[in-house]
């Protein structure tokens, strides 16, 4: 890894960076929020589908709205408790939210890659390996890849 250089953000950019993060997030999650209320209304859902694998397909949806729900939290909160104010303790917290709505869009992504695959595929075990696979890369891309850069970082670069 080559060395970089680094530099702090004022604390007003690094809000606006943040919340510019979550707006972009959100209409990816929008379009995958009303895809998934769509494809209910589709025929081939009841029939292709049992009623174990409606119900994934109810708590990928739910998993979507939870993802949805933390990602538009940081501007509600700070519409409501310092507009005209940036602070340290709300970048943190802004910034914990949008990572941990990461993890339920991870799960929901799985849930219906598993739901497609399945009908695609007509092979359970085949879709669920698949779907492990596909967990592993967003877990390894959005979770453990960014820690050992901050890994690698904290200890000088070396190695």
């Amino acid at each position: 890894m080559l060395a970089e250089r680094r530099e702090d953000l004022p604390l007003a950019e690094a809000v606006t960076h943040l919340l510019e993060e979550c707006r972009t997030i959100l209409p990816g999650l929008q379009a995958l929020f009303g895809f998934q209320l769509m494809v209910v209304f589709n025929a081939a859902f009841g029939e292709q589908l049992s009623t174990t694998e409606q119900q994934l397909h109810l708590l990928a949806l739910g998993l979507v709205a939870l993802a949805g729900a933390l990602v538009m939290t940081p501007a509600a909160y700070h519409r409501q408790t310092g507009p005209l104010e940036v602070s340290q303790s709300f970048v943190t917290l802004a910034s914990r939210l949008l990572l941990w709505a990461m993890i339920p869009l991870m799960l929901a992504i799985g849930v219906d890659f598993y739901l497609i695959a399945r009908v695609i595929l007509a092979n359970r075990a085949v879709s669920l390996l698949l779907t492990i696979v596909l967990l592993g890369v967003f877990a390894g891309l959005w979770f453990v890849w960014p820690r050992l850069v901050i890994r690698y970082l904290r200890e000088g670069g070396k190695h």
